[in-house]
């Protein structure tokens, strides 16, 4: 006689060996992490019958005898030293709110930005009366993550100038989760388009140009408004949609995952409409 079971029946552990330094368990709300206990509950955990269960679907994380789990979609959060691509939404006293597609807005202060020209001296009250002349709503900048505020927010900067207000191109939306983290978000693609991957998933897609060499007069703030050709349309159209195509199957966005799809992309024609 066949042996049928249910497979609501079956429990699925995550068991957490202590002797691994990374843990890349995949869980989902239920599922055993650990009956263990020597180890503290941290976010998306929860106790019962003296064993730890996970709350939401992520990857379990463990800092010494503390355990939690990231979920794979969520809100961003921050850390320092991220880069990550905003837009400016309020215009306030010495400082600027930005959207980052976190849980709070961000902050961006106006002592944490370049004055134009790269002049090193304290912020005046003329340099506050210019702040809508250098970022006013609705700009987009790239930024990095210097601080975090203690109710979660993030604190800005954008002293190098690689950072700044970004001109034309293309504002492409993705989970935070898909970013792979890299040594350098920016980069130059041989395909003739330039992608800055914010860790907040942000993507911003625009055209190669000359634009550092006129930047570093302007601190950041000047935007190449130069006409786009239509070769380089279809260059930032079709590399939008290799990273959304990327997005939607749940793979890693990183630099050679998009160019790698890019490539393969060369074999289909793209058909413009005009209206």
């Amino acid at each position: 006689m066949a042996d049928i079971r249910l497979a609501s029946a079956c429990v699925r552990t995550a068991d957490v060996n202590p002797n691994r330094q990374e843990l890349d368990n995949l869980v989902t709300p239920g599922d055993i992490i650990t009956s263990d206990t020597g180890f503290m509950r941290g976010h998306g955990t929860y106790m019962e019958d003296d064993r730890l269960h996970a709350s939401v679907a992520g990857v379990v994380d463990r800092v010494n005898k503390l355990i939690c789990v990231r979920p794979l979609k969520t809100r961003y959060h921050g850390e320092v030293g991220d880069v990550v691509v905003g837009r400016i939404i309020e215009v306030g006293q010495r400082r600027w709110k930005v959207d980052t597609h976190s849980k709070l807005d961000s902050i961006l202060m106006l002592s944490s930005v370049n004055l134009p020209g790269g002049e090193l001296r304290r912020r005046s009250e003329e340099d506050e009366k210019m702040m809508r002349h250098y970022l006013k709503e609705g700009d987009l900048i790239s930024a990095e993550v210097q601080s975090l505020f203690m109710d979660g927010s993030l604190s800005l900067h954008t002293r190098s100038l690689k950072y700044g207000k970004l001109g034309q191109g293309t504002l492409v939306t993705v989970s935070p989760s898909l970013v792979k983290r890299r040594k350098t978000h920016f980069h130059n693609l041989p395909c003739g388009a330039t992608i800055i991957l914010g860790n907040n998933g942000y993507i911003w897609i625009a055209p190669i140009s000359g634009e550092e060499n006129e930047d570093s007069a302007g601190g950041g703030y000047e935007q190449n408004l130069e006409p786009v050709s239509r070769i380089d349309r279809e260059v930032i159209c079709r590399m939008r949609n290799c990273v959304l195509a990327l997005s939607q199957n749940k793979m890693m966005l990183f630099d050679t995952s998009i160019l790698y799809t890019y490539e393969n992309s060369l074999k289909f024609s793209v058909s413009f409409s005009f209206f």
